[in-house]
């Protein structure tokens, strides 16, 4: 069995002991799970330098990782299934089903508590090697050793600056470095764009330097907002970072099974994997290299709900992987895009995300997946490579065990009131107030579909999303001019982000790479049509959408305070309100009709959104007992946008 320790540190009441309907009380299990695994065995040839990983007496590989396991305290009033939350960033993830805030690792994230009293247990595993030691949720992988030393390689670095700054420290988000070897090294480059598809400009190498612990870089003139820099030098230490697949495989498949380790003494009947933005890459990253089959051939998860993910891997499974990164041209780029074997229009290679675990033989190797990505990962140049084809010439055909749900009119995290322009942590203040349209009810019913289809108990609802058959997926630019109409100012379509065939060097297959990869032909990236108002026409639209108060768009023009106003923000779309009364839209100048030319009355209103919710919920989009909730919200919405008190 790959868990060989199992050390609890901390065993606790989850809510101070609240009980949680049927299920009842929970427990919170703080602990460190220690793994051994083959580096030999044929379902793990895809983790790239397990080879090169230390041995233990048995000739296994050894790795640590952090873990939260909440569970009923009477394992019998559980549902039976476990979901795996993948952390984003160390952080746990289950809060969203709960609406609470994103979770604190060293906190309870109970919000009103939906995922407990529907009976689910969450572990949320530890995966990533370099999120900093500050409570969250990590990994120690083991390290590539080659004749007795550590490895020396090329990385590649992506820098964006949201303000102006001399210096940088050469990681995402404050994440660990990897040192420059040399700070001397008269090879390493650096280079510039002024917007993500735009050409490299070299910058002089006696301009910048490193500093002396290797963690950090200065450019004379100092680095300008809106620019994207690539740093590409030598580094000493290559840890092995594709055991963090492993761990979420093993702890599915350990915590499954009863044993004397287990602290699930019931093990489950199911077990889903769960993962939003970067985690639902993860996921991806996982059933392409076939690591949903565990060392005695089973299957370790039953069902994934990759959330926000797009079409895009990442950097989870290749030397010097930086996992925080997703926007620079890498590993995470590269196809297969969709689930079923695709003919890739310029590389002409056929592959599918699925081949690996189709080809294991194992059943039930290949999970039931949803994708849910918001209108973001469309805008962001990816997402419909899921479902339609490279050249945007035709629908692809799903596999009976895939749904797509697309989230119209969403930004990349749900929405809320009051609106901002800014986010903590995030280079991301708008141009207009952020997208408020809040699809956490959706996430929700996905949740409770996905465990009835894996029980057998219901099959989902029906895939919507943006399609070439009916006219609702075009071209990004082709919306444009609708807002433009409205007197919306707009980004230039020819600085949006796109995805391209990427040369990552001829030792690629072996998850070594070349830099700065050498990029060529752009897949075409196709997102849903928009009515008259702005707002999308296609996938899963909840009453904001259907009966706005404002358009809702998924992408937001850089506030001019942070440089590059043409591009969009990552990840943030933007709302747009109506004005109360066609006097005040009149001397705006708005074409957009008013909210009282709209709706008769804020009671006509709530009927309308009333019967709109609940027929979602009769097609299961949607969950009964969130109809008040989404009620509650568009009234929210409405109120905002006749006091005219949004700042968008």
């Amino acid at each position: 069995m790959p868990v060989v320790a199992f050390e609890v540190s901390r065993r606790t009441p989850y809510a101070d002991g609240a009980r949680f309907g049927a299920a009842g009380a929970y427990e919170r299990i703080d602990a460190s799970v220690t793994f051994a695994v083959d580096p030999t065995h044929p379902v793990n040839a895809k983790v790239v330098d397990l080879g090169l990983a230390p041995r233990d007496e048995d000739g296994r590989v050894r790795f640590r990782s952090d873990l939260i396991l909440i569970q009923p305290v009477d394992a019998a009033l559980g549902n039976g299934c476990l979901v795996v939350d993948v952390p984003n960033r160390g952080r746990p993830l289950y809060g969203a089903f709960n609406r609470a805030s994103r979770a604190d690792p060293t906190a309870d994230a109970v919000g009103d508590g939906f995922a407990f009293r529907h009976g689910f247990s969450i572990a949320s595993i530890g995966w990533q090697m370099d999120v900093p030691r500050d409570g969250g949720l990590v990994i120690d992988p083991p390290e590539a050793i080659v004749d007795g030393h550590p490895v020396r390689g090329e990385v590649f670095v992506e820098l964006r600056p949201a303000a102006p700054a001399a210096t940088l420290h050469l990681a995402n988000r404050g994440h660990r470095a990897y040192p420059a070897a040399d700070p001397l090294e008269p090879g390493a480059r650096l280079l510039m764009r002024e917007w993500e598809d735009g050409p490299d400009i070299e910058v002089p190498r006696a301009s910048w330097r490193f500093a002396q612990d290797g963690e950090h870089i200065t450019v004379d003139g100092g680095f300008d907002p809106g620019h994207i820099y690539y740093a590409i030098y030598t580094t000493e230490g290559a840890p092995i970072v594709g055991t963090g697949l492993l761990a979420i495989r093993e702890i599915a498949s350990f915590l499954r099974t009863p044993s004397s380790l287990n602290p699930s003494v019931r093990g489950y009947q199911r077990v889903l994997g769960y993962g939003i933005s970067q985690t639902g890459r993860v996921l991806r990253t996982l059933v392409h290299a076939g690591l949903n089959v565990s060392e005695d051939r089973t299957p370790a998860i039953d069902g994934l709900l990759v959330q926000i993910g797009g079409a895009r891997r990442g950097e989870f499974n290749h030397r010097f992987a930086q996992p925080s990164t997703q926007s620079a041209p890498g590993f995470g780029h590269l196809p297969p895009f969709a689930d079923e074997p695709t003919p890739d229009p310029f590389t002409g290679r056929t592959e599918g995300l699925l081949d690996r675990l189709r080809a294991a033989g194992v059943p039930g190797a290949v999970p039931r997946i949803f994708y849910m990505p918001s209108s973001v990962e469309y805008w962001r140049g990816d997402a419909s490579l899921v479902h339609i084809d490279g050249l945007g010439q035709r629908d692809l055909r799903l596999p009976s065990t895939t749904r797509v749900y697309h989230m119209s009119g969403t930004q990349h995290v749900a929405g809320t009131l009051p609106q901002q322009r800014g986010a903590p942590g995030e280079p991301a203040y708008g141009h207009n107030g952020h997208n408020i349209v809040d699809y956490s009810p959706l996430i929700r019913a996905g949740l409770l579909n996905l465990d009835a289809w894996v029980a057998g108990r219901a099959d989902p609802p029906s895939s919507r999303h943006p399609r070439i058959d009916d006219g609702t997926a075009v071209p990004r630019s082709a919306t444009l001019p609708a807002h433009r109409a409205n007197g919306i100012e707009v980004p230039d379509p020819d600085r949006l982000s796109v995805t391209r065939v990427a040369d990552l060097g001829p030792r690629a297959p072996e998850g070594i790479g070349g830099y700065p990869p050498i990029e060529h032909e752009t897949y075409v990236c196709l997102a849903s049509a928009v009515d008259s108002d702005g707002n999308e026409i296609a996938g899963v639209r909840l009453p904001d959408v259907t009966l706005p108060v404002g358009t809702h768009m998924p992408w937001n023009l850089r506030h001019t305070s942070i440089g590059a106003h043409e591009q969009i923000v990552q990840l943030f779309g933007s709302t747009v309100f109506f004005n109360a009364t066609r006097a005040q839209r009149e001397a705006a100048g708005d074409p957009r009709p008013s909210i009282e030319e709209r709706y008769a009355s804020r009671e006509a209103y709530r009927d309308a959104v009333q019967a709109a919710a609940e027929t979602l919920a009769a097609e299961r989009y949607l969950l009964e007992e969130d109809v008040p909730h989404v009620v509650t919200a568009c009234l929210e919405r409405y109120d905002t946008a006749v006091a005219g008190t949004a700042i968008g």
